[in-house]
């Protein structure tokens, strides 16, 4: 298999044309690329719409270039800065080509001479003359081209101080703790205002670095490359299995060639055809997958290399503020793997041929035999980054009633998830049934079930899993715009209190194994079971409720009358265990995009806010309502959803994560 490699480590290269860049742009996110290549992404995108306002990052598709929406689209890869730290990196490179910015402005042409590190522009020999004759500028310090060239200590020098992403021109001077983000005065005075915890920079610097180390950062990069250059090469692996599979596809045939030798020629010949169809059809989406792993991997060791040289040749404020900017790209790059990790498959060609074989003239050759490719996943352990990437705050809860048709009984909403669209599902335990309601949280339509529903969770676009209180059994629904529909109904060996998605097609639950034994599994949507983790009871008590987290290689149950939380990773082995003395009766667990976790107290009547690793970050006491029971967040929105048990059960509360 022709594969994508990676020959030598020799200096940035572009995430698109996986080449040495070629003036590399950088956009908010801090990734950068070839002006060429950046150009070549926004004509693409502008050509799948027709009102552009903003394009998406190649690489985080996180948004970038809101405020160049009136320029046209053909101008816009060169409205994003150079990075020039990266440029100094490049080998045989030059930094400085670039024109002399005052000049620029007039419209005028002229190669830069140097570059005023105070006033950040650089200069033609005119412009350079006249500003060191300025009394304002006379103690300005100016870089020649000389000086600057391929020389990253002094390209660190000129970029002191970075300028705010969100305001062009100005300098970050603040540190939001609250939301963990740098800012500027115009970040200070709108977005952080009513902010707790806001400092300025210079004085805390060498505290916030301590805590933010680069050399840890370095290593998420080298693991993260590692992960990439792993799945490389199990798609290699798969693809020379699959190579082998299609050569050995006519074996079978060949038994049976004596007695009917025409028919089974043809039988064999269409065999290859179809295999080196589907082997051809792999190969080029194996070859696709490569090509995106390696410009991942480009991506981040770009970023490695920013870092690098700013622990290297920066000052403080640089290693920090860079830090804290390749910090924002880590959680995209665990996805980014994690969504590959989700997606390995291993592929097997298997042919069926038509019986009783004493009839094969008689039948034509689409039902001699029928060739295809079947897939399955592979569960694979990916080691997380247990820094916490965003910390939010709880923040405006609104308390919406909800008008719903019951059999007449009191609901008791014992699970809620996000759907598709922005819709919400309920899980109403008292009246045997699902509930579906709008984004405004208002009524669509219910759906009447066998048995008491305990909890729920998204599979996919279209179908949902719910488990029974006390039941073997899970029922796997389909959501197609305001119907809903029966698919299958699973058997399990335990009864399944708690339930959630862990990739495609595959879901972790949770309950009682008899003989004083607890187990949580892992099984497909088809039944089967891919591990089962057993627990003595009497170590563990009971297990209540389940979650994963984003990367689908941890596991979270709460050990309902022990008052803890149980972090485990996919092999059973303990990450930690959380149990403080204000939460008792953990009754839900959500995770954010972040790998944050919030867990409600039934009892204690709070909820708790925990970093991937398990520290505390808050506890929200008030307006969390009484007896709360189930809890749901919106990964891109932010926001999420809690249900209760008190006397108020038709009310569903809304909190905006900020």
């Amino acid at each position: 298999m022709a594969s994508a490699k990676i020959e030598t480590d020799d200096g940035p290269c572009c995430p698109i044309c996986l080449e040495q860049f070629n003036i590399p742009r950088q956009l908010p996110c801090a990734h950068s690329f070839c002006e060429k290549c950046l150009q070549s992404h926004i004509t693409n995108q502008a050509a799948k719409h027709t009102k552009l306002t903003s394009i998406n990052c190649p690489v985080c598709r996180n948004p970038a270039g809101s405020s160049i929406k009136d320029r046209p689209t053909s101008e816009w890869a060169t409205l994003f800065p150079v990075n020039t730290v990266l440029q100094s990196i490049l080998p045989a490179k030059s930094i400085v080509d670039h024109l002399c910015d005052a000049c620029n402005t007039e419209g005028t042409s002229a190669p830069a001479e140097g570059f005023c590190i105070a006033c950040k522009e650089a200069m033609c020999g005119d412009c350079l003359k006249v500003h060191r004759k300025l009394k304002i500028a006379k103690d300005h310090t100016i870089l020649s081209v000389e000086e600057l060239d391929c020389n990253p200590e002094n390209v660190m020098k000129l970029a002191e101080g970075f300028t705010c992403s969100e305001h062009h021109g100005e300098d970050i001077k603040y540190y939001c703790k609250d939301h963990k983000l740098p800012c500027c005065g115009t970040c200070f005075i709108h977005s952080h205002k009513n902010c707790l915890k806001v400092i300025d920079l210079r004085e805390e610097l060498s505290t916030l670095l301590s805590e933010n180390k680069p050399e840890e950062i370095l290593a998420d990069m080298k693991k993260i490359e590692c992960h990439l250059k792993k799945f490389m090469e199990m798609n290699d692996s798969s693809v020379n299995n699959l190579e082998t599979q299609v050569n050995g596809l006519t074996a079978e045939t060949r038994k049976i060639r004596k007695e009917i030798n025409d028919v089974l020629d043809k039988l064999e010949e269409q065999v290859k055809i179809e295999g080196n169809r589907i082997y051809k059809e792999e190969v080029i989406r194996k070859q696709e997958e490569n090509h995106q792993c390696l410009s991942l991997i480009h991506a981040v060791r770009n970023s490695h290399y920013l870092l690098e040289a700013a622990h290297k040749y920066g000052s403080n404020l640089q290693k920090f503020l860079m830090a804290e900017k390749i910090t924002s790209q880590l959680h995209s790059y665990y996805n980014l793997v994690g969504e590959k990790y989700e997606k390995t498959e291993t592929i097997r060609v298997e042919v069926q041929i038509a019986s009783p074989v004493k009839s094969i003239v008689s039948l034509s050759l689409p039902e001699l035999l029928k060739v295809e490719a079947t897939t399955s996943s592979n569960t694979l352990s990916l080691i997380c980054s247990s820094r916490p990437l965003k910390n939010f705050h709880v923040d405006n809860v609104d308390v919406i009633y909800l008008k719903v048709p019951t059999t007449g009984n009191t609901p008791w909403y014992s699970g809620v998830t996000f759907l598709p669209g922005d819709r919400v599902m309920l899980a109403d335990t008292n009246n045997k049934q699902c509930i579906l309601l709008s984004s405004s949280y208002q009524f669509i339509t219910s759906y009447s079930l066998t048995s008491q529903p305990w909890n729920i969770c998204v599979l996919d676009d279209q179908e949902i899993a719910v488990s029974f209180f006390n039941q073997k059994k899970i029922q796997i629904l389909s959501v197609i715009g305001d119907i809903i529909k029966p698919v299958k109904m699973i058997t399990t060996k335990c009864s399944c209190s708690g339930i959630a998605a862990a990739g495609k097609g595959e879901m972790v639950v949770n309950g009682c194994f008899g003989n004083n034994t607890i187990q949580w599994s892992l099984i497909s949507t088809r039944g089967e079971v891919k591990l089962t983790r057993l627990y003595d009871s009497s170590g563990y008590d009971y297990f209540h409720i389940i979650a994963v987290n984003n990367m689908k290689s941890r596991v979270y149950v709460s050990v309902y009358t022990m008052n803890s939380l149980l972090c485990v990773d996919m092999d059973g082995k303990k990450q930690f265990t959380y149990s403080p003395d204000n939460l008792r009766r953990i009754m839900g667990i959500a995770v954010d995009r972040y790998d944050n976790i919030y867990i409600i107290g039934k009892d204690s009547n709070n909820l708790h806010q925990l970093s991937p690793d398990g520290t505390l970050q808050h506890v929200v006491n008030t307006g969390v309502p009484r007896c709360p029971i189930a809890i749901c967040i919106h990964q891109s929105k932010n926001i999420l959803i809690i249900t209760n048990n008190s006397d108020e059960r038709t009310k569903l509360y809304v909190y905006q994560l900020k």
